[in-house]
């Protein structure tokens, strides 16, 4: 909805949300329900090239127990994600991180998915230009059940009105006090999925939960330089409105002069590419928490290395087993020393995405 400090006249036109807009406890229903499709899932493969097993064959989703191959797991995320942004992140600087995701049923093509959020915490920034604004955000389905909750917090702009003149700042700060990852109880793992008939060969690997250790870091190996017509198509089909990544008119006069990459697609791009060493990885059920290190550009290429952080045996199940990871993506690096840090200690400067998340795995 537009601004309650900007003056629209007649004009109809959503400005968005600007930071002083928000309060804790708001809640917001986003426009507008999305069916997907195998058309859907089929071009997010041609974006990535994606190929873990469940979401590339409906035969072998079937010998698991599901009805079919499900959309890939970011897919759903993404498309969750993209019903908020006219709401939350139109006005953004950036989206710096995540919490407290949960993966709940699988979407499949012919499902409809629609989004809720509420707002559970705000902080204005020292410039007294922004401020931080964190939302809880649940996707569902056609029958009301959970494909997606997740906590993120994005930094938004304040409005010209609220900047001019410049007010003391408007409310006291609420930051959130989050889980540092997801409870193993909250783990969401489709009751008809069993594991026990597992086709190791036709998956890609024969490596398996047992096969991995706490402290284990794999390198990736493959890199995926970043064209700027595949990062325009990826975000319209996540219909994610968001000006930092379309509008070179206006972006070209911000601080990089340039259109910003979408977070999710370096997300995307960076699990893809885990599958060359994770590959029976092939179910998330947690994202723990990330964070956005550094922005991408066009003509960066990708890289990705994982850290063994966990592992989880699943009360009940002999078939399966979780593994909490450490993904992280560096740009223009192809990761065979694991950059995280730098001499100094702070984060390297060709680290784009530190993410921790929690997957499936046969045993």
């Amino acid at each position: 909805m537009p601004s309650k400090n900007e003056n629209l006249g007649s004009s109809k036109t959503n400005k968005g949300n600007f930071f002083e807009d928000f309060h804790v406890g708001m809640s917001l229903k986003h426009a507008t329900p999305r069916t997907v499709t195998a058309g859907d899932q089929a071009l997010y493969q041609a974006l990535y090239g994606s190929r873990f097993v469940l979401a590339s064959s409906d035969e072998f989703a079937r010998s698991v127990g599901l009805a079919q191959a499900p959309l890939d797991d970011f897919l759903a995320f993404h498309l969750v994600f993209g019903k908020t942004v006219p709401d939350i992140s139109l006005n953004a600087v950036a989206n710096l991180g995540y919490a407290e995701g949960r993966f709940g049923v699988p979407l499949f093509p012919g499902d409809t998915v629609t989004t809720t959020s509420e707002v559970i915490g705000t902080k204005e920034n020292s410039n007294g230009k922004t401020g931080v604004v964190y939302v809880r955000s649940t996707g569902r389905n056609q029958y009301g059940e959970m494909v997606l909750e997740y906590v993120r917090w994005v930094m938004v702009r304040m409005s010209a009105l609220a900047l001019s003149p410049r007010k003391s700042p408007t409310k006291a700060a609420e930051v959130p006090d989050l889980l540092a990852s997801v409870k193993t109880s909250d783990l969401t793992i489709p009751e008809e999925m069993t594991f026990a008939g597992f086709d190791s060969v036709l998956s890609g690997s024969p490596y398996l939960w047992g096969d991995y250790k706490v402290g284990e870091r794999i390198a990736h190996v493959d890199g995926m330089t970043i064209e700027e017509a595949e990062h325009q198509m990826a975000t319209r089909l996540y219909q994610n409105t968001a000006k930092v990544h379309f509008n070179q008119h206006s972006e070209g006069q911000g601080r990089f002069g340039r259109r910003l990459i979408y977070g999710g697609h370096i997300i995307s791009l960076a699990r893809s590419l885990s599958f060359n060493g994770m590959e029976n990885a092939v179910k998330v059920v947690a994202l723990n928490g990330g964070t956005h290190v550094a922005p991408t550009f066009a003509g960066d290429t990708i890289y990705a290395w994982s850290e063994v952080l966990e592992k989880i045996e699943l009360s009940g199940r002999s078939d399966v087993g979780a593994l909490r990871v450490r993904l992280v993506a560096a740009k223009n690096n192809d990761c065979g020393d694991f950059p995280l840090r730098d001499e100094q200690g702070g984060c390297h400067p060709d680290v784009v995405l530190d993410l921790d998340y929690t997957v499936l795995m046969p045993r």
